[in-house]
């Protein structure tokens, strides 16, 4: 049977939780979770959250920092509201319990790539994402009116007369149910597991932006995937993220023959922006004609002492594979790592549909433009998690009801065969590696997107969650190439071979799609 609640918050991560605080006092809120609720990006993030907090620092400062990182496309005010939004919304961290790493009785900043000054604070040296969902999550659960439910797959949107009115879930019971509400907030996070290489969690399938695509909802910018510089790069393991706050502490990068590379690419060196750095690392290993190799991440010069208890993460998780970061060269790779494109959203958090809203990763304000500025993720999960809450108490004033028009298609049974659903994610995930990386071409770009045309036609019909998963990746991965092809320059993160430089004349301007067209 149908249920029906006030607000429906769909994701766990930073977004999520901080919405779901702002929401309690407004009425009933069910956050969804797709596992536990301690799965999610947010829970990954080891470099910190970016603020003007530190005496030496100033938000103008912050604001020339974003700008200049976005290379050209950042949305000046939704910028300038992240920045000067940001330190309450940390000091309201720090009230509800979230520990960040101090010097003394002074909080730590540290430095990040592009960054002007030290303003990245940072939780038990590596972990700063768990720590701030440790406590927002701490914070949450001792309100009264907000529900958590784990392991509920939202897998659409219900609309009716052009509204979103509620979501279908597939629960942990692997049965469907429908939930109704006044307003539906997507912060589904990011859509990394798109790729073969990705530092994101399993959960990271691009849920938000197919589902919303999928219901008619305007999708921006999606052609600007950020790839991680530095992912550890070991046959059988995980592309487990490795900080750029090493980088940060003063970690070198090697090619092959062992030579520092950077200072030949950025006046920054390693501290360069990261789709600088990511490129730089492409073009290193395409010289050496050995694709399947990788470049080194150098931290022996450093204090063994400090780096070890500075990183402790990520010193026991290279530790698991014999690789000492303090004593030993680590081989790294970039990897797909956050979307600055999503669901397009106002700078109060609504998007193209009424009772549809977005924030965090899922979500394109523009707030990053071509290139997030490092650790300005969390902060944007914060800020405009709660922005979009508030919108969504101030304008909600109706009790939900069941919706009376056209309803989404009965989904298919989950209880069908699944034994092609892997290899379907494979195909899509390889074929986005291959064509539409660090590094794209037109021609390219076309051929792939007849694939994964083919490939959503052929998708698997069992009504699993995998098969589930599997039709949000060839959706979500067909709009990142679509984007990709449209643009034809290179800016930020979108890097064209075949349109090398930028074109402000022209594309100067956010991506739009609406269905199936796409403009500028």
């Amino acid at each position: 049977m149908p249920s029906e609640t006030d607000f429906i918050v769909v994701g766990a991560g930073i977004a999520g939780l901080r919405a779901s605080v702002e929401l309690a006092s407004a009425g009933r809120v069910i956050c969804l979770a797709k596992r536990e609720v301690t799965e999610s990006n947010t829970q990954y993030a080891q470099g910190g959250i970016a603020a003007a907090l530190s005496d030496e620092d100033e938000v103008g400062l912050h604001l020339e920092d974003t700008l200049k990182a976005g290379d050209g496309l950042v949305n000046e005010e939704a910028a300038r509201i992240l920045v000067e939004e940001g330190p309450h919304r940390i000091e309201e961290l720090i009230e509800w319990g979230t520990e960040f790493d101090r010097a003394g009785t002074k909080i730590a900043f540290t430095r990040e790539g592009a960054h002007s000054r030290s303003r990245v604070l940072h939780a038990h040296g590596d972990s700063t994402g768990r720590e701030i969902g440790r406590a927002l999550y701490l914070k949450a659960s001792a309100l009264k009116g907000i529900s958590f439910r784990e392991f509920e797959f939202t897998t659409e949107l219900i609309v009716c007369d052009g509204a979103v009115r509620g979501v279908r879930v597939l629960d942990q019971n692997n049965q469907i149910q429908d939930i109704y509400a006044g307003a539906v907030l997507l912060a589904t996070g990011g859509l990394g597991q798109v790729y073969s290489n990705t530092t994101n969690p399993a959960v990271a399938t691009g849920d938000g932006v197919a589902m919303a695509h999928r219901a008619g909802a305007e999708i921006s910018d999606m052609e600007f995937v950020q790839f991680h510089p530095t992912a550890l790069y070991l046959k059988n393991a995980p592309r487990f993220l490795l900080s750029e706050a090493l980088r940060g502490e003063g970690a070198y990068l090697r090619n092959l023959d062992l030579m520092r590379f950077m200072p030949r690419y950025h006046e920054m060196g390693e501290l360069a922006p990261r789709d600088v750095v990511a490129r730089a690392i492409a073009h290193e290993l395409e010289s050496e004609h050995r694709p399947d190799t990788a470049v080194y991440l150098d931290l022996t010069h450093l204090d063994a002492d400090r780096v070890r208890k500075r990183f402790p993460t990520i010193y026991a998780t290279c530790m698991q594979y014999n690789i000492d970061i303090a004593t030993e060269l680590i081989p790294v790779r970039p990897a797909a790592h956050y979307a600055m494109g999503g669901v397009r959203t106002d700078l109060e958090g609504r998007t193209s549909m009424p009772g549809l809203y977005a924030a965090g990763e899922v979500a394109c304000t523009g707030v990053h433009g071509a290139n997030r500025l490092a650790s300005n993720s969390l902060l944007e999960g914060l800020v405009y998690g709660a922005r979009a809450a508030r919108t969504m108490r101030e304008e909600i004033t109706e009790a939900p009801q069941t919706a009376k028009g056209p309803m989404p298609a009965a989904a298919p049974s989950p209880n069908g065969d699944t034994s092609d659903v892997e290899q379907f994610i494979h195909k899509v995930q390889s074929l986005m590696w291959r064509h539409v990386g660090v590094v794209r071409e037109g021609k390219s770009l076309r051929e792939v997107i007849e694939k994964l045309a083919s490939l959503q036609r052929r998708a698997p019909q069992s009504g699993s969650r995998r098969a589930r998963e599997a039709a949000n990746i060839v959706e979500t991965g067909l709009l990142i190439a679509r984007s990709a092809l449209a643009r034809e320059e290179s800016r930020g993160a979108h890097y064209r071979l075949d349109f090398p430089l930028k074109n402000d004349a022209k594309f100067r301007k956010h991506s739009v799609i609406r269905g199936e067209s796409i403009g500028f």
